[in-house]
């Protein structure tokens, strides 16, 4: 478990007032998947399974829509080759076993990009309206799965729909809009706590984005030059759902930072459908070779594909893939504690580390907590005022300090940097534990204690 995870199961376990309460504060975006979380866990509150289980099902439905948009497009046999590439690409392993709504927005982008191929096909009314809901429910679960309609609008055009196809799918988006405004509203004034800690893409996410986009272009020029099945639709669809969400943010995000790149995961239907067709373009052309060329060239395949991809995915799968360790640091501090320590939190944001653990958490004297999350409407609580909290520091004799890895910008706030001044004149460190994303670090009052 990680930082944002810990959010998650910290704020979905609280009761449903103040659940309501801390929306009207922050985190709106993601209220409708906290509902959900809520509700899993009272029906079974199995810890770290039941908060990633949702995640897994929601990636395995969207893996299930990539496989039926390529069958509907370039036949049965791309159509389970795109879902089994989209299912083994890094990214999405990684966010299938997470404990956010990121999965789930992305199995209902995919799923409205199917009914969608449904409705322009002229297939009935009843397809535009599962479109607008498929994609309104996954513009609750984070409204950044909004830029889709863009997507999908360019689709349209790239493909000169008629008016009637152009007027139904206004009307869907109207429909989704209008149904995501109550949120829009409520989020607008949250977004800067939500997303001031975001900066510009840096070249790193640029050049990424051009690593997938292009190949990807290069994949849907071969399907057209070799006149695969289905591939001057299919290359309409996936580039523009490749591409316009995520260049779009980018771009928004030169001006007001918005981007992370698991904002449109569901970008990764775009990549994973003219793959999955190469492939079954590659696999159907495989009997011109002679049987043994066939079979080195099988198996030359099978270990490329296995030398790069089982890297990245046991990596995937280590607390070393996220920023932090909750589990890590949780675990540090029940061996570092003593009847009787304080806590202090450095950043206080970083109080996240011990919520989901009360077991550890209320064993310790929490120095500058004045309002606890659940009665404040906030995340991670409010603190108390630095003359307040310099009183209450000095009358610890020991404790533990939860802070961030060396190098890390430290906050400039008034609480913050009285924390750092009094530690540094009134204690001396005695431990410093380096786990994964943070430091446990226990300290005494010089001259009152020892180590």
């Amino acid at each position: 478990m990680w930082r944002d995870e810990s959010v998650t199961y910290q704020v979905a376990h609280r009761p449903l007032g103040e659940l309501w309460g801390l929306l009207g504060e922050i985190d709106a975006v993601h209220g409708l998947y906290y509902l959900l979380m809520h509700a899993v866990f009272a029906v079974w509150d199995g810890g770290l399974v039941a908060l990633r289980l949702p995640s897994v099902l929601g990636m395995a439905l969207a893996a299930a829509g990539v496989g039926a948009i390529g069958a509907r497009l370039s036949g049965h046999r791309a159509g389970l080759l795109a879902g089994l590439v989209f299912a083994v690409l890094p990214i999405v392993q990684q966010y299938a076993q997470e404990g956010r709504s990121y999965a789930l927005v992305t199995a209902g982008v995919t799923w409205s990009t199917y009914f969608f191929l449904r409705a322009t096909a002229g297939s009935g009314r009843r397809w535009w309206t599962a479109y607008a809901v498929a994609l309104a429910v996954a513009c609750w679960l984070h409204e950044f799965a909004a830029p889709a309609l863009v997507a999908h609008g360019v689709t349209l055009w790239w493909s000169g729909a008629g008016r009637r196809e152009v007027r139904r799918w206004a009307v869907a988006v109207a429909a989704v809009v209008l149904s995501l405004l109550p949120l829009a509203v409520i989020s607008v004034g949250q977004a800067e706590a939500q997303l001031g800690w975001l900066g510009r893409p840096k070249a790193g996410a640029w050049l990424l984005f051009a690593g997938l986009s292009v190949p990807s272009a290069l994949l849907c020029r071969l399907l057209v030059t070799v006149r695969h099945p289905g591939a001057a639709a299919l290359t309409r669809l996936a580039l523009p759902l490749l591409i316009a969400p995520a260049g779009l943010l980018m771009t928004i995000s030169l001006v007001r930072p918005w981007y992370v790149d698991r904002y449109v995961l569901y970008g990764m239907t775009g990549l994973a459908l003219p793959a999955g067709a190469a492939l079954a373009w590659a696999i159907g052309r495989r009997h011109r070779l002679v049987p043994p060329l066939r079979l080195v060239t099988e198996c030359v395949a099978a270990t490329l594909a296995v030398a790069v991809l089982l890297p990245w995915s046991s990596r995937v799968r280590s607390p070393e893939s996220r920023k932090d360790d909750v589990v890590a640091v949780a675990r540090t501090v029940e061996r570092s504690a003593r009847p009787g320590d304080g806590v202090l939190f450095m950043p206080s944001r970083r109080r996240e580390w011990l919520l989901p653990y009360p077991e550890v958490y209320d064993r310790l004297h929490d120095l500058a907590l004045a309002r606890p999350p659940e009665q404040s409407d906030t995340l991670h609580g409010t603190e108390l005022t630095p003359s307040a909290l310099r009183r209450t520091i000095l009358a610890s004799d020991r404790l533990i300090a939860l802070q961030d890895p060396a190098g890390q910008p430290r906050d400039p706030f008034p609480g913050e940097k009285l924390k750092r001044r009094v530690l540094r004149e009134y204690f001396t460190e005695c431990e410093r534990v380096r786990v994964h994303g943070a430091q446990v670090v226990v300290y005494v009052r010089r001259g009152v204690s020892t180590c």
